[in-house]
């Protein structure tokens, strides 16, 4: 407060935001899971901004909840000292479907499975994309089916629920209207069929959660790994992040040096270990490729760049969700974000990296060349994937896609069904 009213244009300005930050640092001092609640709501919907204030929860020793349809509001609220994620976060689902949910969860009671959900909500504007979004984050949890079965068999149950409504069901006396309780949620459940799956992995779960919420809650994919990081790296988020609050607290540049020269300095070689959430690749002006890496620690994330050297020699780690180590050096500016220059990028550890191996060994002409077509129109920007062809005993690697379930079905529906499978690969 003091060193902004040196240079407030005038100390009228300077005594509004004294008070403000007296009255903002006085909350978050005795009212912390509430004051930190409120400042997610003021940014909700914005997926880049709710992680670092999600991190400084856990620096308070806040706990966060997962959304729960049962449980949640339509934005972060208190539960004894925690704080539950709200429905409004959920990427995909807009604020309208989400007040209807929660309206009518209020007016007539908790959601009892996922088909009453779905036949409660028909005629709530909330759309198949965005029920798909929730099964996605988790918020039917509590209930019987797998995430993997919900996500199999929600849109044709929905078709089903549309149908009947069309049909003019709703309102009468059916067979399944009568009996006890018990009997008639049994008798519900029956209406439908579901698409029976065992659940997905855990590391496939934690990836639909970042999608859909913007950060890791339920676990972190480098939980096991904690330990072999610490030993094999030099440097983490909870240190950068250390390294820019001296830089902004300091008075001058000389002061900013001499706080960080005892640990880290500009130009210093460092080792960062983490998982690879965005990469946004460009052209310089001499026509080289270079990236822009986002890497997420346990502690945070950290922009890395990669130069042509670092790029080409890394491009097979440089895959969302693989895990990586970056050997490189730390960047340190006035004014700008700590970031690590890479000089090499490479799998971490034990890490296994999948990749998509397709055999083109008795493929005709024309499956090769649909082949070589769908690898061009699913490589881009955002690839996840490294693809491979195997043609004899001969496997070649075949650049990068961008890989979904529906698109990997693709890929066997050209090659063959045994043809197109994901294969783990040591690091």
């Amino acid at each position: 407060m003091a060193e902004f009213a040196k240079y407030a244009f005038n100390k009228s300005h300077a005594a509004c935001y004294a008070v403000v930050a007296y009255r903002t640092a006085y909350l978050k001092a005795y009212y912390p899971a509430e004051f930190m609640a409120a400042t997610l709501n003021s940014f909700l919907g914005n997926l880049d901004k709710i992680p670092q204030y999600i991190e400084e929860c856990k620096n308070l020793g806040i706990e966060i909840l997962k959304p729960d349809i049962n449980k949640s509001e339509a934005k972060f609220t208190v539960e004894d000292g925690k704080i539950r994620f709200g429905l409004g976060s959920v990427k995909n689902v807009g604020s309208v479907p989400v007040e209807n949910i929660v309206k009518e969860r209020k007016e007539n009671g908790e959601y009892k499975s996922f088909t009453d959900f779905c036949e409660r909500i028909a005629d709530k504007t909330v759309n198949k994309k965005c029920v798909e979004s929730l099964i996605k984050a988790g918020v039917f949890a509590n209930f019987t089916q797998t995430r993997a079965t919900l996500l199999a068999s929600f849109e044709t149950i929905m078709d089903v629920i549309q149908s009947n409504n069309q049909k003019g069901f709703n309102g009468q006396v059916s067979m399944f209207d009568l009996g006890t309780d018990e009997q008639k949620e049994e008798m519900q459940e029956k209406k439908y069929t579901f698409e029976e799956h065992p659940e997905l992995s855990n590391k496939e779960l934690l990836s639909m959660e970042k999608e859909m919420l913007g950060i890791y809650i339920s676990g972190h994919p480098l939980e096991k790994l904690k330990t072999q990081i610490e030993r094999e790296t030099t440097i983490s988020t909870k240190d950068i992040r250390e390294i820019e609050n001296q830089m902004s607290t300091a008075n001058d540049m000389e002061e900013q040096i001499s706080n960080t020269k005892t640990r880290f300095q500009d130009g210093q070689r460092v080792k960062y270990a983490g998982i690879i959430t965005s990469i946004k690749k460009k052209f310089t002006k001499n026509n080289k490729i270079m990236a822009f890496v986002t890497v997420e620690d346990l502690y945070g994330t950290v922009e890395i760049i990669a130069f042509e050297n670092a790029y080409l020699s890394g491009k097979e780690s440089l895959v969302e969700e693989n895990i990586v180590m970056i050997d490189g050096r730390l960047s340190i500016r006035e004014d700008s974000d700590v970031t690590i220059i890479a000089n090499e990028v490479k799998n971490f550890g034990e890490n296994k990296q999948k990749i998509l191996l397709v055999d083109i060994t008795d493929s005709t002409e024309e499956e090769k060349k649909k082949l070589r077509g769908a690898i061009k129109y699913f490589a881009g920007d955002r690839n996840n994937i490294n693809i491979e062809v195997k043609v004899g005993e001969d496997i070649r690697p075949c650049g990068q896609i961008f890989l979904t379930d529906d698109i990997l079905n693709m890929f066997k529906e050209i090659v063959g069904k045994e043809k197109a499978n994901l294969v783990e690969v040591s690091s």
